[in-house]
């Protein structure tokens, strides 16, 4: 892409901390300002010093956006909804360099609206005059559908030959309160559309390299009093279980990059389900981290959204032209 004069990227992330001690407030920020109780601070504290102590989440967001600002030519800075570096702060140090106009992309492709969104408002609390082009929800893209499935196919080939009629893929992304979904949100029905196009895809590589595959929602929160969208993912692989499956691969395509929901809920507490408890062994399907795929398909992402703010643009041209 040839670089467009003013025009920078911003890659928005959920966040995470670099610092076990900020976890109050960023839990805070989760709980649109309510204080999480000690217990849950001791929890996730707990998650974290499980996987090392530090989250890569923010390192593997800012390496992916230096791969991205080379092949797109584009300024590409990195933002996290939750936690700094936050929007208002990078957009900040952008306008103090000239950009004018940027192109925000979620790292949630099933949920943009709610991170352009925050975009927006603070780009209006900065200066109203820095135009915002949010990326719309983008889990279908055909790049990131095959990423996502050259990632299963790996796990596949980790299988023993032979137990095809034993092995079940379970396609995960992250659960949100039902009340949520029931409002409206297509979070839930895109997740799925996804999960497909992307089982479809790996069977084109691998043929019917094993038996069925589901979805599951991973991740609650922790507490009670809220109903979270499912099937939970430990009732789905206790069911799979009872079906006298063996072998499963759990993919997390509704995520993007290593996290503590990975690290831990899959890797660690999964895991431990499922060999100590379930009779399965788990493989678990790699994320795409800062690889060619996702690459690859945030910068189809981008590039579509400028396409069509300068084929608006020049429709907007056309017209007026025309009243004269």
């Amino acid at each position: 892409m040839t670089a467009e004069r003013d025009t920078a990227v911003v890659l928005v992330a959920h966040g995470t901390v670099e610092s076990l001690d900020d976890l109050p407030e960023f839990l805070a920020n989760i709980r649109r300002g309510h204080p999480a109780p000690p217990e849950l601070v001791r929890e996730v504290r707990r998650r974290y010093e499980a996987i090392g102590g530090r989250s890569p989440l923010l390192d593997i967001t800012r390496e992916v956006a230096e791969k991205l600002e080379a092949k797109l030519g584009l300024p590409t800075r990195v933002a996290m909804r939750l936690f700094h570096p936050y929007p208002k702060e990078v957009l900040a140090e952008l306008v103090a360099e000239g950009i004018r106009r940027v192109v925000a992309v979620p790292l949630a492709q099933h949920s943009a609206g709610v991170y352009g969104s925050a975009m927006q408002a603070a780009a209006n609390a900065l200066d109203p005059a820095l135009e915002v082009l949010a990326a719309p929800n983008w889990g279908r893209t055909p790049e990131l559908t095959r990423a996502f499935a050259a990632s299963v196919v790996a796990a596949l080939a980790r299988v023993p030959s032979g137990e095809v009629e034993r092995t079940a893929v379970v396609l995960t992304a992250h659960s949100l309160p039902i009340a949520v979904v029931r409002a409206g949100d297509p979070y839930a029905d895109e997740f799925r559309a996804s999960a497909e196009d992307i089982v479809a895809e790996v069977r084109a590589r691998a043929g019917a390299a094993f038996a069925e595959h589901v979805v599951a929602f991973q991740s609650q929160g922790i507490g009670a009093g809220v109903e979270w969208l499912g099937p939970d993912l430990r009732a789905t692989l206790e069911a799979l279980s009872a079906r006298g499956m063996k072998h499963v691969v759990v993919a997390p395509v509704g995520f993007l990059a290593d996290h503590v929901e990975i690290l831990y809920d899959l890797d660690i507490e999964a895991k431990a389900w499922c060999e100590g408890e379930l009779g399965i062994v788990l493989y678990r399907s790699a994320s795409l981290n800062a690889g060619d795929g996702i690459v690859g398909a945030l910068a189809a992402v981008a590039s579509d959204v400028l396409a069509q703010a300068r084929r608006a643009g020049a429709g907007s041209r056309e017209a007026g032209e025309q009243v004269e």
